[in-house]
């Protein structure tokens, strides 16, 4: 397997491990009863079960992007070098980014959330070079 999806495969990963932090955390906030139910009263998560939902979403921002990115490196041949340092700034940045989010670190999540920006631009230029 490719540096690249193996990277793929940890972003998967990390996809599911953003959806059950901020589904469990929402769980405990607002209670089991809620959680089962039709959720008409539309509750927002807030504090650290919102931190998470947030992160979540960012995650969900980049991650169709790197799939695509990573699938056309290796569908086209391209991968590369910069292609594979990308992927793991990618993967790095997203993994440091969800813990700093959850516990309000704000310059240091700012800094993970770069790298795996950079990542992901490093995947995408290695397709043009």
């Amino acid at each position: 397997m490719s540096v690249e999806m193996g990277c793929l495969y940890a972003a998967m990963v990390l996809a599911l491990v953003h959806l059950t932090a901020a589904s469990f955390s929402f769980k405990a906030q607002v209670g089991n009863r809620y959680t089962v139910g039709p959720r008409d009263e539309d509750l927002r998560p807030t504090g650290l079960a919102g931190r998470l939902d947030r992160a979540q979403r960012n995650f969900l921002e980049t991650f169709p992007v790197f799939v695509a990115a990573v699938l056309m490196a290796h569908l086209l041949d391209r991968s590369g070098v910069m292609s594979a340092a990308g992927a793991l700034f990618y993967i790095g940045g997203r993994t440091l980014f969800l813990p700093l989010y959850a516990w309000g670190v704000p310059w240091l999540r700012t800094f993970a959330w770069n790298i795996a920006t950079l990542g992901l631009v490093l995947v995408m230029v290695q397709l043009v070079v």
